[in-house]
């Protein structure tokens, strides 16, 4: 069911939006050669502690998933794309790193997504999470009142196609609110003008997702991560983002985003 947020709701989310950026601060400052992936899920989960806010993830067990996660993050490195499952692994030189993260401040949830390239980066690495980062912005630029959903994909889908890297569609962005996963589904990639009509009040996650070389995964025998099928690395980013009757307002802006558009 698609539900519309009152004004009192949006501030809600913001609220939310707003913690949940700032523990990607945190972990993307921690993020470097040398720290184990426990360490980060740790810290975030000292972060939902502190503030009395609530996992997303912990308890999560949909069909796709072996267990329930019990973790407070995904911690996606190298070919693994999505919903990577923390364990004890130091970063190296060179590793590339998805960090998704989500949680429920005082029953509203904010989601969002970052990858970081961890010490030296590499140019394929470059090139791919900013084909990434394009096709987020794309993608909430057309998440407009008015603008239909397949808007939306279509904005993603061209982002990653021109940059010729191809597109899985069978995980994507989702509505959010009172939980984590909620309609509408949000793919990567669709044709413009078609799908629901964009209303203002309507909140979701747009979550562009990408691996280098194939749009086919396999499951790890941890249960839960995702790889690519030929071993090619992935990146993958996230926002959530309400329609507005302004236009886009992305609930999950981290630091140096904020800054920058108050530059």
């Amino acid at each position: 069911m698609i539900e519309l947020r009152t004004p009192a709701e949006l501030d809600g989310l913001r609220t939310a939006g707003r913690f949940v950026a700032d523990v990607l601060d945190a972990l993307v400052d921690a993020t470097d050669v040398g720290v184990d992936l426990l360490d980060l899920d740790a810290l975030a989960g000292r972060m939902i502690a502190e503030r009395g806010a609530e996992s997303c993830y912990v308890d999560y067990h949909p069909s796709f998933g072996a267990m329930p996660f019990g973790r407070y993050l995904c911690t996606s490195v190298n070919d693994a794309a999505l919903h990577g499952l923390p364990h004890a692994q130091r970063l190296v030189d060179g590793d590339l790193v998805s960090l998704d993260f989500a949680a429920s401040v005082d029953g509203w949830v904010a989601d969002s997504a970052v990858t970081v390239q961890v010490g030296t980066p590499r140019a394929e690495d470059q090139r791919l999470v900013a084909t990434v980062r394009r096709a987020l912005d794309a993608g909430i630029a057309a998440a407009r009142p008015g603008n239909r959903l397949g808007d939306v994909s279509s904005a993603i889908g061209s982002v990653a196609r021109d940059a010729g890297y191809p597109v899985n569609l069978q995980f994507g962005g989702h509505g959010v609110g009172r939980s984590m996963h909620g309609d509408p589904h949000v793919p990567n990639d669709g044709r413009a003008g078609r799908g629901m009509v964009l209303r203002p009040g309507l909140v979701m996650a747009i979550e562009p997702w990408l691996m280098a070389g194939t749009d086919e995964l396999y499951q790890d025998q941890d249960g839960w991560t995702l790889r690519s099928s030929d071993g090619s690395r992935a990146a993958h980013v996230e926002h959530t983002v309400a329609v507005t009757e302004d236009g886009p307002e992305v609930l999950t802006l981290r630091s140096a985003e904020r800054a920058a558009l108050l530059a």
